[in-house]
């Protein structure tokens, strides 16, 4: 795999079960991410940890430290792990700020810490697809789809991603 950013900004992906409250929350860690890579046997790719937030919780000034992320990183293949409420949103917002690189944000319907299946292949199909394509475009991986982030919503009745 060429150079490769991962920005971890939280979202049902990473969220794990708290013994203590009985809730789901998002952890102020990389651990979901790091279990993915370290199960494929993935390495030298940086992960970068943010926000660590809900993506119903995101505001444009978590985007802009997402932006700043990418501005200050010499690394054109980046994956955005996000909530999948708002992954539109941010898709839409760099989109708008950058043309030179090539970013798949992705998300998951399920924690990876109770169900991987669908984390670990919107991850897969994000990491394939960077590996393969050489176009600076704003794309989501979700429900197994890869798309423009113009071209795939989420189908809130079924529950998953869509393409247009």
């Amino acid at each position: 795999m060429s150079e490769l950013l991962i920005i971890n900004t939280g979202g049902t992906f990473n969220k794990r079960y708290d013994y203590i409250t009985g809730n789901l929350v998002v952890p102020k860690d990389n651990l979901a991410v790091e279990k993915l890579l370290e199960l494929s046997n993935i390495k030298n790719i940086e992960i970068i940890g943010t926000i660590y937030k809900d993506s119903l919780e995101m505001l444009d000034s978590d985007r802009e430290e997402i932006l700043k992320i990418i501005q200050n990183k010499n690394i054109s293949k980046i994956i955005i792990i996000h909530g999948t409420d708002t992954i539109d949103l941010t898709a839409k917002y760099l989109a708008e700020k950058i043309q030179t690189k090539q970013i798949v944000l992705l998300g998951a319907m399920n924690p990876i810490s109770i169900n991987p299946v669908d984390g670990a292949i919107n991850f897969g199909v994000a990491l394939s697809y960077l590996q393969i394509s050489n176009n600076s475009e704003i794309m989501i991986a979700m429900s197994g789809l890869i798309s423009n982030y113009k071209n795939i919503y989420k189908n809130r009745a079924l529950g998953k991603f869509e393409i247009i």
